[in-house]
């Protein structure tokens, strides 16, 4: 400030991450974007949060504090899926931990109100996000108002919230008070019990509504369509009371269920659900950026570098992505146990080919240690860039959870043609050794294009390529929302058939996820069969996280199907595997070749009525024999072995309360 002759910020960012000038890192992106509108900004970065005075370092901010807990969410990057403690952060130098609190956008809020009580405080970022209406917290288990009644902030900016960013903070600096900005989408704020803009706005209770199913496009046309579009636009849904799905698992799936409903930019109504005496008002996501508007996003003149403040020290996160570009946001996967639509939406947001090309360019004469390999040419997915819905009426009317599940819609192009150019054009630039694809390939969209896997093998994969099958059973892909193996098998016969044509040994390597709700001891016993038959020896396996706002973490909490109607006794159950030692067993199966693992397996097959796959022979999961000294610790079962099996069986079973 002083060598810029600042006496003042307009603008004040706080983060949970080191600060890196990237845009891949959320903080650096926003604080760009607004240097460019004429705004003076600051960045506090990993602040210590006991105390409110490392929050007044940079002084009162002229306009509002804009708060975000960093790229991940703070439980999340904290704690593992059996909540225990992380022992480092990737967006920390050195990789240290404990740099940020739990639940650090709700911290980071209350000591910017207790620092200038009079100043804005505007939320923002993935935790955010998904944390914007109740919400089941896995790591209390308990259930969670929205993270405006904790944080005490004014206002919560969701999804791709560039354009909402910039138009709240020229309202502010032309002298809009906050509580008066209540028209900008992709924004939530708490209002008073009943408020409405105006008296043309109507409200209807969830409870009493027939809500269209996911599957169903509508169907109107005409007059028709833009009269219900008229009417949607002043139409407010009211979600079940955080008060009442904190106590009833049926009110929990069924606000999920109408909140994943009404996600869609292009028919999406404004949501409401109260919190005590008050509301949390949640208008309509934002309508997904233009590639232009991408362009000049990721264009702006970023370091590419970590602060100086951090000297030789390494960021784990910044060491991942510095040679990696991200080409696109956004997800149409619908994925049951990942909220990156809910947060960047299903709608794609592509850049430009020059624009990504100009970035390669950049990474090649900016970045140190640059060795001519690009990292990744990716986003949420590797090969979405540039798919859409053939029709945007269509895609505005569309209420389907996925354009991928059960099968792939017939009016979503799949045409790769594109990204195979991208590809191309990227490996021609001066300096460019190699392209590698990092980001997980969509391989059910990647056999409608065997060009696109061609050339994918051919000439970007580094000898192994990550797929994400998460599990060969139908219960549980179902619960997912994922397609069948047999998708995998043909990308599986293509990629080996042009890795031959290229001379080249190359090997895939999926991802599997234990424990995920819908998934039985029996679907595990078959997929370790599936990956004992098929050679695979993970050494990295996941069990399911159960993450706010995700579909999965309604199923897991409330033990019903959220996918389908849950009201009037139409709730459908889901087995869920809950506790410690349970969860434990499903992720030994994906290890079945741990010795470690054995002595678990056997009591478990045992008390299954399979001890057929116990011996030696080609057909059977584990031996009979324990090699001294392996798996006892590991094992962790008392001398009623086969009781507790069954007690884990047993919670796999759901009821109705």
């Amino acid at each position: 400030m002083t060598a810029l002759g600042w006496d003042s910020c307009d603008v004040i960012l706080v983060t949970g991450d080191a600060y890196i000038d990237h845009p891949s890192f959320g903080m650096a992106l926003v604080g760009r974007l607004l240097e460019t509108q004429g705004f003076r900004v600051g960045i506090i970065a990993q602040p210590d949060w006991r105390s409110a005075d490392p929050f007044r370092t940079l002084g009162r901010p002229n306009l509002y504090f804009g708060v975000t807990a960093g790229n991940m969410d703070s439980m999340v990057n904290r704690y593992t899926a059996d909540r225990k403690t992380r022992s480092d952060d990737a967006y920390t130098p050195g990789g240290a931990p404990h740099k940020r609190p739990d639940h650090a956008a709700t911290v980071y809020a209350q000591r910017c109100r207790e620092a200038y009580k009079d100043v804005p405080v505007i939320l923002g970022g993935i935790e955010a996000s998904l944390r914007r209406i109740a919400h089941y917290d896995y790591w209390s288990d308990t259930m969670r108002r929205s993270v405006l009644v904790d944080a005490k902030a004014d206002m919560l900016l969701f999804g791709n919230a560039e354009r909402a960013l910039v138009e709240l903070t020229h309202r502010l600096a032309a002298g809009e008070k906050i509580d008066a900005i209540r028209d900008l989408r992709g924004t939530a704020f708490m209002a008073p019990m009943g408020w409405r803009p105006s008296d043309e706005w109507i409200e209807v209770d969830s409870l009493a509504l027939a809500v269209p199913s996911p599957a169903s496009g509508g169907g109107v046309t005409g007059e028709g369509r833009e009269a219900r579009a008229a009417q949607r636009a002043h139409t407010v849904l009211r979600l079940p009371a955080f008060e009442q799905v904190a106590k009833n698992p049926v009110l929990d799936a069924h606000a999920s269920r109408v909140f994943h409903l009404e996600s869609n930019p292009g028919n999406a109504r404004a949501l409401v659900q109260a919190h005590g005496e008050r509301d949390v008002w949640l208008n309509p996501p934002p309508i997904p950026l233009t590639t232009a508007e991408m362009d000049f996003i990721y264009d702006l003149p970023y370091a590419r570098a970590p602060h100086p403040v951090y000297g030789e020290a390494k960021i784990p996160a910044w060491e991942m992505i510095r040679f990696s570009i991200n080409i696109m946001r956004g997800c149409f996967g619908g994925c049951t146990f990942c909220s990156i639509t809910e947060h960047e939406g299903r709608i794609i947001q592509n850049r430009s080919e020059a624009s990504i090309l100009r970035e390669i360019e950049a990474v090649r004469d900016k970045t140190p240690g640059f060795t001519g390999v690009i990292s990744d040419l990716g986003g949420p997915t590797a090969n979405m860039y540039r798919l859409h819905c053939r029709d945007p009426k269509i895609e505005s009317a569309c209420r389907r959870l996925s354009c991928v599940f059960p099968d792939i819609c017939e009016n979503m192009g799949t045409n790769h043609g594109p990204l195979v150019h991208l590809y191309r054009e990227a490996r021609a630039i001066p300096g460019i050794k190699k392209v590698l694809i990092g980001s997980g390939v969509r391989y059910d969209l990647a056999v409608k294009s065997p060009e696109y896997i061609k050339e994918l093998v051919t000439h970007h994969v580094g000898g192994y390529l990550k797929i994400a099958p998460e599990h060969t059973e139908e219960g549980p892909l179902t619960h997912m929302m994922k397609p069948r193996m047999t998708a995998y098998d043909r990308f599986k016969q293509m990629f080996e058939k042009f890795s031959r044509e290229a001379g080249k040994e190359q090997y895939l390597i999926p991802y599997f996820i234990a424990a995920h709700p819908g998934t039985t001891d029996q679907d595990m016993v078959n997929l370790a069969l599936w990956l004992k038959r098929n050679r695979f020896r993970l050494d990295q396996v996941q069990t399911f996280l159960p993450t706010p706002l995700a579909l999965a973490t309604t199923m897991w909490h409330t033990e019903l199907n959220p996918l389908k109607p849950v009201l009037g006794g139409k709730a459908r159950r889901v087995p869920v595997v809950r506790g410690e030692r349970a969860r434990r067993l499903q992720k030994a199966f994906l290890r079945y070749h741990d010795p470690a693992n054995w002595p678990l397996l056997r009591e478990a097959l045992q008390a299954m009525g399979r001890a057929d796959l116990i011996g030696n022979g080609k057909q059977q999961l584990i031996p009979a024999f324990q090699p001294a000294g392996a798996g006892r610790l590991q094992s962790g079962l008392r001398p009623a072995g086969k009781a507790a099996i069954q007690r884990g069986k047993q919670s796999g079973k759901t009821r109705i309360k």
